[in-house]
């Protein structure tokens, strides 16, 4: 191993367990969801409204997020986040209704909608010669952070004596502990230090818009699947495809995962790999909506994952690809406002079209139109040239 291979070994590796405190207590929930509808009597739009927060907040919160990596760096807005997320996430398990459910759901997605805008400074400041396979590793680090949730719920639940609270629980601890880990073993000290004067991101910039709306389709396919596709199976009375159906979504998605660690570096600016990921992603999402089929939705479910992870990377490696250093924090808090945002209107709309039809199928209508916008847009952005 060459000396500069080992030296990016420790960074990299935090990297990949800061991917993973992204969204271990999020993807907390799918797992155990038809056990919370049950036991809190959620409506469909209730389903909605709880996969829209997390987003709503990953929205909301991104730019402070960009703001406390001004003021403290971006290393100690990671840790800050992650503790707040393990809180919110042990809370949820003493929820006794919708209400409370969806206030410390708010608590967790704040947490993780501040840790999300360091990630790509830390990137761009650890291994800035290698910012593609760096993004990518943490993509699958962030990926993990989804599959061993809905993985091991087989062998945890049970554990646990069968409950979603104890579940959600767990996860809290472990993101806990990768908050420990991140902050001891840090390298260099502080990681990007609170020297960045300019943290509101730029919202007459095209730019921003165009990355935005592409990293919107990305995130709703995924979230939006994740929610919706439990109550679908649920309704047609095929409950024993939920847990097959959700491990095929997001053990899908290693595979692309791989892939890109593996070519990250041929693929950082080029426009057909984000339009193929927006045509494949689509045609998942009809096939989720339309089969009930073992094979069919496991086979669906998984090109959604696949090409939901493809799509991650590539959106993820935008900000560092394509602006100065210093504008890093606030393109990646803009991008996340703008496409957590709008993947939070879909998963709303998409809950009230589930109770207007008294159908869930219907409910990927509005998932598959929102898909476009990354077959559409990667052809509008110059991905050939970095501004200084």
């Amino acid at each position: 191993m060459s000396a500069a291979r080992s030296s990016s070994l420790r960074p990299l590796s935090l990297l990949w367990l800061s991917g993973v405190g992204l969204r271990l207590t999020i993807l907390a929930v799918p797992p155990v969801l038809a056990a919370i509808i049950s036991d809190l009597a959620l409506s469909g739009t209730e389903v909605g409204i709880l996969n829209a927060i997390p987003v709503s907040l990953f929205a909301l919160i991104a730019v402070p997020g960009s703001l406390l990596i001004a003021r403290v760096g971006a290393i100690k807005a990671l840790v800050v986040g992650l503790l707040v997320a393990s809180a919110g996430s042990a809370l949820r398990g003493f929820a006794l209704d919708a209400m409370t459910l969806f206030a410390a759901t708010a608590v967790m997605a704040a947490g993780v909608a501040l840790m999300q805008p360091a990630l790509p400074p830390l990137v761009r400041q650890w291994v800035p010669h290698r910012i593609g396979f760096a993004t990518a590793v943490y993509t699958n680090g962030l990926l993990c952070g989804e599959i061993f949730p809905v993985i091991f719920a087989v062998i945890v639940v049970p554990l646990l004596g069968g409950g979603w609270r104890a579940s959600l629980g767990l996860w809290s601890f472990a993101s806990a502990a990768i908050a420990l880990v991140v902050f001891i073993a840090r390298p260099g000290g502080e990681g990007v230090a609170a020297r960045h004067g300019r943290w509101m991101p730029d919202w007459r910039d095209p730019l921003l818009w165009k990355v935005g709306l592409v990293a919107s389709a990305n995130n709703q396919l995924y979230f939006c699947t994740n929610a919706f596709l439990p109550g679908l199976l649920l309704q047609t009375g095929h409950t024993d495809l939920i847990g097959p159906a959700l491990s095929a979504l997001n053990l899908g998605q290693l595979p692309g995962s791989i892939l890109l660690m593996l070519i990250a570096g041929r693929l950082e600016r080029r426009k057909w790999p984000l339009v193929l990921t927006g045509v494949l992603g689509l045609l998942g999402a009809v096939g989720v909506a339309t089969t009930t089929s073992l094979w069919g939705i496991v086979g669906a479910a998984a090109l959604v994952g696949c090409t939901c992870a493809v799509g991650l990377t590539l959106v993820l490696t935008l900000p560092a690809l394509l602006v100065a250093p210093e504008d890093v924090p606030r393109m990646s808090a803009g991008m996340f406002t703008i496409g957590y945002g709008i993947a939070m209107l879909i998963s709303i709309v998409s809950g009230m079209v589930w109770d207007f039809t008294g159908n869930a199928a219907f409910a990927f209508v509005p998932i598959g139109l929102a898909v476009v916008p990354m077959i559409v847009f990667p052809l509008m952005i110059d991905l050939r040239t970095q501004r200084s």
